[in-house]
């Protein structure tokens, strides 16, 4: 189970880390926010993205939206969305529940710089229903994640 997954990965290297099950989903950002009392943007969101061969995680903002220009100046090239059974396949996670954490394979993974904003960011753990707070410095020192500046 995907849950079970964060679950080991934060047993492992952060075992100071809940991941919060709730009965209300947090598919989505609105959801997520209001689930968790939070600002939209505070909802690190994981996007999963090919570029060129290889498929790399971005984790934004909850409201950001990858900016065509900032990708293609950083990778050479335009974002492309993998489809919801690749993401499955790539994370063993749920679309609505996308995390950088408890992957079955290493991926590359880029936080926005926008995550930078708030002390406190609110990212899936892996289920439709499940959470964890963390500061987006040690989310990002986690899963070895590269700082990057792709968001409108």
């Amino acid at each position: 189970m995907s849950i079970e997954s964060v679950r080991a990965f934060f047993a492992a290297h952060a075992p100071d880390l809940e991941v919060l099950e709730t009965e209300t989903s947090s598919a989505t950002v609105a959801e997520a926010a209001a689930t968790h009392s939070v600002e939209p943007d505070q909802i690190a969101k994981t996007i999963a993205v090919k570029i060129g061969d290889d498929v790399a995680l971005i984790v934004t903002a909850g409201m950001r939206r990858l900016e065509n220009r900032k990708f293609k100046d950083r990778f050479g090239i335009k974002p492309r969305m993998l489809d919801a059974e690749s993401v499955v396949a790539l994370t063993s996670h749920p679309v609505g529940g996308v995390c950088p954490f408890g992957l079955p394979a290493p991926v590359k993974v880029y936080c926005d710089v926008s995550l930078k904003n708030y002390e406190i960011v609110v990212p899936a753990a892996g289920g439709t229903n499940a959470a964890v707070k963390v500061a987006p410095e040690r989310m990002a020192a986690l899963v070895d994640a590269e700082w990057a500046d792709l968001c409108q």
